[in-house]
């Protein structure tokens, strides 16, 4: 069983900056592809940022692409998001998950989500 554990959410002004941390339990954290992946009240979740199990190629969003950065280290069974340029319009839920697969492609399953950590911009 893998356990993925959120940290790092908070309210932010406008034009702030948040980073999240993830960090995973349990075996082959560097085989699996990570993502973070938002839900804001009454809207769907929705892809955010992916990273490869090497984390040699990463993947965003448009709506976060030049301002959110996805890194991970596998030494530390953690994947991180450096969250820039907040715009109230990135409040939502962000949530933390394994991929089955060792790179992101669209439509890409999750076999494990993190509980979730609230991310709120104020304008």
């Amino acid at each position: 069983q893998v356990q993925l554990v959120e940290s790092g959410g908070g309210l932010v002004q406008a034009g702030g900056s948040l980073r999240l941390s993830c960090t995973a339990s349990g075996r082959a954290f560097d085989t699996y592809a990570m993502a973070w992946f938002r839900q804001a009240p009454g809207k769907e979740r929705e892809f955010v940022s992916a990273i490869a199990y090497s984390g040699e190629n990463t993947y965003y969003a448009d709506s976060v692409k030049g301002r959110f950065t996805i890194s991970r280290d596998n030494t530390e069974n953690s994947v991180w998001l450096q969250m820039s340029k907040l715009k109230p319009e990135d409040t939502a839920v962000y949530y933390c998950a394994r991929l089955e697969s060792s790179y992101y492609y669209r439509g890409a399953k999750v076999d494990y989500w993190g509980q979730g950590t609230q991310v709120t911009v104020s304008s």
